[in-house]
């Protein structure tokens, strides 16, 4: 195992479009990588629970966001009969919380479990913001059913998204996604790049020589 020298923490919600057209740039980021650099996810949590239908206005500015994906990321489309087929809810902890649920399995069930509610969002038209949609999200990802249930609505996993949500503001990150540099004592920004993940390789090589010159 590489020693670690530095972290690159990746600040998202599952059910954020724009993490969501992120996708493909960040997985050949993290492809790319220095072995040393340790990736970490922290969820950020877009939006509080409710049960309330998302207001009509609030659901025109999440389409205009859509459409704004579809016409400047490249391969990227969306399922339009999300909203037709379903009642939206501004609401993305239980998603948040589902993902720790799935960390607390196994370590790589998180980013599994992120992949499994973007497809469903985005691909299939089913809305994440239902207990009974990431049961189905967990149930496809092998996690064992019981336990992701009682997990999701625990104390443990609440505090968890507390925490996390807390870390992600103590870095100054207020959208998502958001990508950070930890380097010895030091943490950079890193610009996110929807179309070419080597702009954001080459932010991080140049920081770590930055600092290793000081």
């Amino acid at each position: 195992m590489p020693t670690i020298h530095s972290r690159l923490f990746y600040i998202h919600d599952p059910m954020c479009s724009w993490c969501y057209a992120f996708s493909r740039s960040w997985t050949a980021l993290q492809k790319d990588l220095p072995k040393d650099i340790q990736v970490v996810y922290l969820v950020g949590g877009l939006a509080p629970d409710t049960t309330e239908p998302m207001p009509p206005a609030t659901q025109k500015m999440v389409q205009q966001a859509w459409q704004r994906i579809e016409q400047t990321v490249a391969g990227v489309q969306l399922n339009w009969d999300f909203w037709s087929r379903n009642t939206p809810m501004r609401s993305t902890y239980p998603a948040c919380r589902a993902v720790l649920a799935a960390r607390k399995q196994r370590a790589e069930a998180a980013p599994e479990m992120v992949r499994a509610i973007q497809t469903a969002y985005y691909q299939n038209a089913q809305n994440p913001s239902l207990p009974e949609t990431l049961q189905a999200c967990a149930a496809e990802i092998g996690l064992d059913m019981a336990v992701f249930s009682d997990d999701l609505t625990s104390t443990e996993i609440e505090s968890e998204l507390q925490h996390e949500m807390q870390l992600a503001r103590s870095m100054n990150v207020h959208s998502y996604p958001s990508l950070r540099l930890v380097h010895k004592d030091f943490m950079f920004p890193i610009a996110v790049d929807y179309l070419n993940h080597r702009t954001m390789l080459d932010a991080i090589n140049r920081h770590i020589r930055e600092v290793g010159a000081i």
